[in-house]
């Protein structure tokens, strides 16, 4: 029994619940008004009677809002506009759907603001000094469960459009992160937070005719924080504050850290406020100071000087400490805790004049008013040498006391002279009697919290009470040392309430929060998980002084300076525009059009109309939109309802002309699942009314005489008509008779279908709404044979096959190079050519010359032999159309009868009378351009299969005549293929196999077989070409051709037929491929059909010397062992089946040295095997390619240039690579061959001793890693590799050692590694990192490059005309 959901939620069977009522509307609300709300569904199940208003209440009710605060809209979008909440209509007159189907709302917000919570039970923000010109209050939804400031949740929730718009109901605004800058919103948040510098930014005010605003960093923070405190938005964009520090859209993208920020903002800020009341504003709120000392333990004396800090780092864990400080008190304790300076660190005191142990250390002066600490949680390992973070737990108070840390004595007289000798064991308490000279009076005045009117013993008595600091912002890092997220954590000097600003999000948090962030791993944790260790805890804590005389609240509005209440006027201007646009926006409806223009053709764009426009409104604007003022009267226009994909115009809006368009359209969406056509028509004709549920059929008349297809005539039909209904609709339509007609639909790419069951529907044939069929009517005995013999089934697989592809050809042709070709060609066959015959390609060179000037001036460019790079440069954006005028039939009856003569000279097939070219007229004039892609043609190579009695039958066309019979009239070459592989097998059943497949399973590209004789003499398929026009190509037309073929034919058939155009054999020209970006590939698989090719695919040929049956194209390089790049491209060259080594060297060396400047004796070079980068195998002098030697098509293989005569003569010697290591000098030797007579390690130690000295016993060797060379840190290579293996043999684990090419490094056991100091270490490791990185290595460690952080006050960066 079906179930449904009732108004309560609970499923009821549907038969009970529609027992005697009327159909009910089942309403599913999706509330996109908050991120909390936007995964949760209301559901209601409301009579069909009720009415909108009605609905309204419902929903308020259920979700716990103030009716009239929110909007309902349709749910397939999120800026649709909103349903009447005051109307009276029935929800089944507004369109809902009733009787169990799903209606889908969305509760939308209603003007850019939250919906109010019904009841006022949920706290509210107290807006207090976050927004004084209103104390509304901001009411929503209770705020989400795992809420940015929970440990591990630093992703952002999913959250629609509409939400960002209204402000969060903690009653703040967050910021746009623009990619990675969630460091930059963390600490503009903290500052907006701090009322001491908000207070004093607006104090400060802009001069706009002395700087421009755009750069202008301390506008664009004041702008921004007018913004945080007024807008209404749940978030604001930070680019303008970005971009005033010079920044481009790349930075955006790249993380920095948060305290590098704050220090490089504050020293950007104070060079702008430089001879302003804020010139010391930074220093007045974060500056602080330390006495950096060194204090001798003999006498007392102590040296120092005063350090000033923004910030102070404290330790997480100490350098080589196992056990992390467990508080920010320890750890202070720590970064004030003096180390002795004794042995060789002994320091030298002025006045022992000697070396003594002394006392070196920190101690604080001042503390700031704001005080900010960093907890050094990124570190590097120096064992790993990766950068890392430390998660350990480190606990912070909410209130600080620094008084342990303050050094009173200090405090008391920081400039006395006088010195106090008291000892070793009263440290501290001793000054300098010489001042450190860097410490000026300016050191001394007091930015802290010492004030300067009091009296001294007040100075000692006034820190102790005032030093109690209160924690207000914990900037949060989340992720690890590669990357993560910041976010802060601010407590409000308002409302005393903590707060989680993780970028757009804001929301309440707890101290059971705070505490989350301490860090320290919670629960258990598996044995690797520190490796991915990504956990959330602390980075800086910023705390405020605890000082009533000081602590500043938020400036009122009333308060504000005249210059930000115009700048809050001015940005609530701006909202309200943006508000207005945003409103327009919510309200246009935008839907894709099209027009098939007179002249332009297609055309489409996107109409942009409101949704209270009228259909005749619109209609004017998109006749503007498509340039017909002029060329069609507006009376002559009409929008239709259109399915571009389907081609299929749905239906048309007639006596619709004053209805709003957004009530045609079914209201405002951002995407729509139809689109609109702007339909035209000629004064005399009238608009044929569309109706839903009508289909689109669009009908191919075929000429059988004369083998044309026409262009389609759209006829609209229904699903449940029969065929003998639709065969009368077609009647009316076309003028055929009905009685005699045949219908085929073509039901997808290739796959016919004739509809002869009379009492059939459309929809049971397969009819959908976009259809095409072909439709014929002649009185033939065509009829009366099976479809798949019929000629129309032929004409029609042709139609179906047939491609046009653009043809680039060389600059020798055709000419009189192609005269002499063609002469020399049949030469001894001339007298079995007919007058007709010559006549004809006499006519195929005039139609050339005579399409173009180049073609007449052809014996100059072949004298001039100009290049054909410039003819490269085409696009692929172009677009070429079929010619479908039947007016041009006539011209091109010339040029095919032509071109069907040449292909007979060509294949020597003899030829009849030129009539009969003739009278193959061509019906591709006529066929409409079919887009095809890849995957939708038949990749079956079999289909190119002919057998030679089918070939010989008394089907064969004009053009593949038989020597005995004269050729029957039919369309070029269809009876060569079948349309499927299963009319193909039935065709073909019990035939032998022919050429082409026997051919690819030998695995060879020649386009000739064992006899020498032509293979593309075996079958013919449809082939016509002509001249580029002008419009037709974006290469030049000049040298271009447009060749109409049978995507089945092979490639090696296409060849011989651009023969005459090409004006060389097939042997001597190459066929490339042009894919996009104008890469080109050859295509060398002649065997190979061309079905992978679809329309107007761009093909250039180029003259050269294509490979006969056994030929490979090889690429050779040349193996340079000792040079840093040792694999250097040489030439291209072929290679032969059953050619030994020395023949190819024979004939590689005279090309090395045309072509390569190489002169190179046949008895100092060797080939050897390449695979990638790496040398293998050493081919021998009589090494046989495909007997001894595997080859394939492009091969590659080394050529090496040796200093003596080969020595390598027998495959059971082994051609080994070594190289010594010398860990005294930290240096790799050269490499050296080492040819050895068996696998023995032994005889490799024996040789590797001979070469270089080292004794037997001493000998350590090491196989090499990786691709060759095998390149190595000198750092790693003495612990790295497997040195001295316990093997006997080479060829067994863990050397496997069993081909030349392999690398073998050696050293003397005896030889000590060089010492090196920590400096020359590290130098070391940065030249074998870029050494290493260059030639493309490993690199044991290699940091991500991470780009400084940098404010401009100038705008920008220079930019460097070297710079990517």
């Amino acid at each position: 029994m079906e179930m449904v959901p009732s108004e309560e939620n609970q499923f009821v069977p549907k038969e009970i619940q529609n027992a005697a009522e009327e159909p009910r509307a089942l309403c599913i609300i999706q509330d996109i008004t908050s991120a909390k709300t936007v995964n949760e569904r209301l559901t209601l199940n409301l009579p069909a009677s009720t009415t909108l208003s009605k609905l309204y209440e419902d929903v308020a009710h259920k979700a716990g809002y103030v009716n009239g605060t929110f909007g309902l809209a349709w749910g397939n979008t999120q800026d649709m506009a909103p349903l009447d909440h005051s109307s009276e209509m029935s929800l089944s007159e507004s369109g809902f759907e009733p009787g169990g189907k799903r209606n889908f709302l969305q509760l939308t917000d209603k003007d850019g603001e939250q919906p109010q919570i019904a009841s006022d039970e949920s706290g509210t923000a107290d807006s207090s000094g976050l927004d004084d010109s209103s104390q509304e209050r901001f009411i929503g939804p209770l705020l989400r469960d795992g809420t940015p400031g929970c440990s591990g949740d630093y992703s952002s929730p999913s959250y629609s459009y509409s939400s960002i718009l209204s402000k969060s109901e903690t009653g703040y605004v967050g910021l746009v992160n623009q990619a990675m800058t969630c460091y930059l919103n963390s600490l503009l948040q903290t500052l907006f937070m701090t009322p001491e510098f908000r207070n004093a930014l607006y104090n400060w005010e802009f001069e706009e005719q002395e700087e421009d605003p755009v750069t202008s960093i301390p506008y664009q923070l004041q702008r921004l924080f007018v913004l945080l405190q007024t807008s209404k938005k749940r978030a604001i964009e930070t680019t303008d504050v970005t971009r005033s520090f010079g920044w481009d859209s790349s930075e955006a993208w790249q993380q920095h850290d948060v305290q590098e920020l704050c220090r490089v903002m504050f020293d950007a800020l104070e060079q702008k406020w430089k001879q302003t009341e804020q010139a010391d504003l930074i220093n007045q709120l974060y500056q602080g100071k330390l006495k950096d000392y060194v204090r001798c333990l003999e006498c007392g004396y102590e040296s120092w000087r005063i350090d000033t800090y923004l910030d102070i780092p404290l330790v997480i864990r100490p350098f080589g400490a196992s056990q992390a400080y467990g508080s920010v008190e320890e750890a202070l304790q720590a970064f004030i805790q003096p180390e002795t300076l004794d042995g060789p660190n002994q320091y030298f005191c002025e006045r022992c004049k000697k070396k003594c142990d002394a006392r070196k250390g920190l101690r604080f002066l001042h503390f700031p008013y704001l005080l900010t600490l960093q907890l050094k949680r990124f570190d590097f390992d120096y064992t790993t040498m990766h950068r890392i973070k430390l998660n350990d737990r480190m606990t912070f108070p909410e209130e600080l006391d620094m008084s342990p840390f303050i050094d009173v004595e200090d405090e008391k007289s920081p400039q006395t002279e006088s010195c106090t000798d008291s000892g070793a064991e009263n440290e501290g308490s001793c000054h300098s009697d010489q001042m450190s000279n860097d410490f000026s009076t300016d050191d001394c005045v007091d930015e802290g919290i010492c004030l300067d009117s009091t009296s001294s013993t007040e100075r000692v008595l006034k820190p102790k009470s005032l030093l109690t600091f209160e924690l207000f912002s914990v900037m949060v890092h989340s992720g690890s040392a590669a990357g993560g997220h910041y976010y802060a954590c601010i407590k409000s000097f308002s409302d005393g309430q903590w707060y989680s600003f993780n970028d757009q999000h804001v929301s309440k948090i707890t101290q059971d929060d705070i505490r989350k962030t301490y860090g320290g791993s919670s629960g258990s944790r598996g044995y690797y998980s520190s490796a991915f260790a990504s956990s959330t805890n602390a980075y800086m804590l910023i705390y405020r002084l605890k000082d009533p005389s000081r602590n500043a609240k938020f400036l009122a509005v009333e308060d504000f300076p005249d210059h930000i209440k115009r700048l809050v006027q001015k940005e609530k201007e701006s909202e309200e525009q943006e508000k207005r646009q945003r409103e327009i926006e919510r309200n246009t409806c935008k839907i894709k059009l099209f027009c098939m223009h007179p002249v332009k053709m297609m055309m489409e764009s996107k109409l942009e109309v409101h949704k209270d426009k009228t259909l005749r409104e619109a209609t004017e604007m998109a006749y503007k939109m498509m340039e017909l003022e002029g060329v069609v009267p507006l009376d002559c226009c009409r929008l239709v309802k259109y399915d571009e994909f389907h081609e299929y115009l749905e239906r048309s809006y007639e006596g619709e002309e004053d209805t709003p368009m957004g009530l045609l359209l079914g209201g405002v969406k951002s995407s729509y699942m139809f689109d609109l056509l702007l339909e035209t028509r000629r004064p005399d004709q009238v608009f044929q009314p569309y109706k839903p549920g009508e289909v689109m059929v669009k009908v191919h008349v075929v000429n059988l005489k004369s083998e044309t297809i026409a262009s389609p005539v759209s006829v609209r039909a229904y699903l449940n008509q029969t065929i003998t209904e639709f065969k009368q609709l077609i009647a009316q339509a076309t003028g055929l008779s009905a009685e005699t007609m045949r219908v085929v639909l073509e039901r997808c790419y290739n796959d016919l279908r004739l509809l002869y069951v009379p009492n059939k529907t459309l929809k049971a044939e397969g009819f959908f709404r976009s259809n095409k069929v072909f439709v014929e009517s002649s009185e033939l005995t065509d009829h009366q044979v099976p479809f798949t013999d019929s000629l129309l089934w032929k004409l029609l697989d042709r139609h179906g096959n047939t491609i046009r592809l653009l043809v680039l050809l060389p600059e020798q042709s055709p000419g009189t190079l192609a005269n002499r070709t063609l002469f020399q060609k049949v030469g001894s066959d001339s007298d079995v050519l007919s007058e007709g015959a010559k006549g004809n390609r006499k006519s195929v060179e005039a139609i050339l010359e005579e399409s173009t000037e180049k073609l007449k001036n052809l014996s100059l460019q072949q004298q001039q032999g100009s290049s054909t790079s410039d003819s490269q440069k085409s696009s692929d954006a172009s677009d070429f159309e079929h010619i479908e005028s039947p007016t041009q039939e006539a011209d091109s009856n010339s040029s095919l009868c032509v071109a069907a003569d040449n292909r007979e000279l060509e294949n020597r097939i003899r030829a009849t009378s030129a009539g009969s070219g003739g009278a193959s007229s061509d019906p591709e004039n006529h066929f409409a351009c079919e887009e095809r892609s890849d995957s939708e043609v038949n990749n079956d190579r079999s289909t190119s299969s002919v057998d030679s009695d089918i070939l010989s039958s008394s089907h064969s066309s004009d053009t593949l005549c038989n020597a005995d019979s004269g050729p029957i009239q039919l369309a070029n070459g269809l009876d060569s293929h079948s349309i499927t592989s299963s009319r193909r097998s039935k065709a073909h059943e019990g035939k032998k196999e022919t050429w082409d497949t026997a051919e690819e399973d030998s695995g060879t590209d020649s386009e000739y077989d064992d006899n020498g004789k032509s293979k593309a003499e075996a079958q013919y398929l449809y082939f016509r070409a002509e001249p580029c026009s002008q419009d037709d190509a974006s290469w030049d037309s000049q040298k271009c051709l447009v060749v109409h073929v049978d995507k089945r034919i092979t490639l090696a058939a296409f060849k011989l037929n651009l023969e005459p155009y090409v004006g060389v054999t097939s042997t001597q020209f190459k066929v490339f491929r042009v894919y996009a970006n104008n890469q080109e590939f050859e295509s060398v698989r002649l065997n190979e059909t061309l079905s992978s090719f679809s329309d107007d695919n761009k093909i250039t040929i180029r003259l050269g010397r294509a490979l006969k049956k056994g030929e490979y194209r090889v690429k050779v390089y040349q193996l340079l062992v000792n040079e840093p790049e040792p694999c250097k491209f040489l030439v291209d060259t072929v290679f032969a089946k059953g050619m030994t080594v020395r023949q190819s060297k024979e004939e590689l060396l005279p090309q090395l040295k045309e072509q390569c400047k190489l002169d190179l004796s046949i008895d100092r070079v060797r080939l050897r095997k390449k695979t990638w980068k790496n040398p293998g195998t050493v081919f021998l002098d009589y090494h046989v390619y495909e007997e001894d030697i595997s080859i394939s098509s492009n091969w590659e293989v080394f050529l090496e240039v040796l200093d003596e005569p080969e020595k390598m003569k027998s495959m059971s010697q082994l051609a080994v690579l070594t190289r010594r290591w010398s860990p005294s000098t930290m240096k790799l030797g050269p490499f050296q061959e080492v040819i050895l007579e068996s696998s023995s390690v032994e005889e490799l130690k024996e040789k590797l001793s001979e070469i270089s000295g080292i004794p037997l016993e001493n000998l350590e060797f090491a196989k090499g890693r990786g691709t060759f060379p095998c390149d190595i840190s000198v750092l790693e290579i003495h612990q790295d590799l497997d040195w001295n293996p316990k093997v006997s043999t080479l060829n067994v684990w863990p050397l496997y050692i069993c081909d030349d090419g392999a690398v073998v490094f050696y050293r003397d056991s005896t030889e000590e590694p060089l010492e090196l100091s920590e400096d020359e270490r590290n130098e070391l490791m940065k030249k074998e990192s870029s050494r290493l990185l260059k030639t493309g290595h490993r690199v044991s460690y290699s940091p991500r490059k991470e780009k400084a952080l940098k404010i401009y006050l100038d705008g920008g960066p220079a930019k460097d005309p070297g710079q990517d």
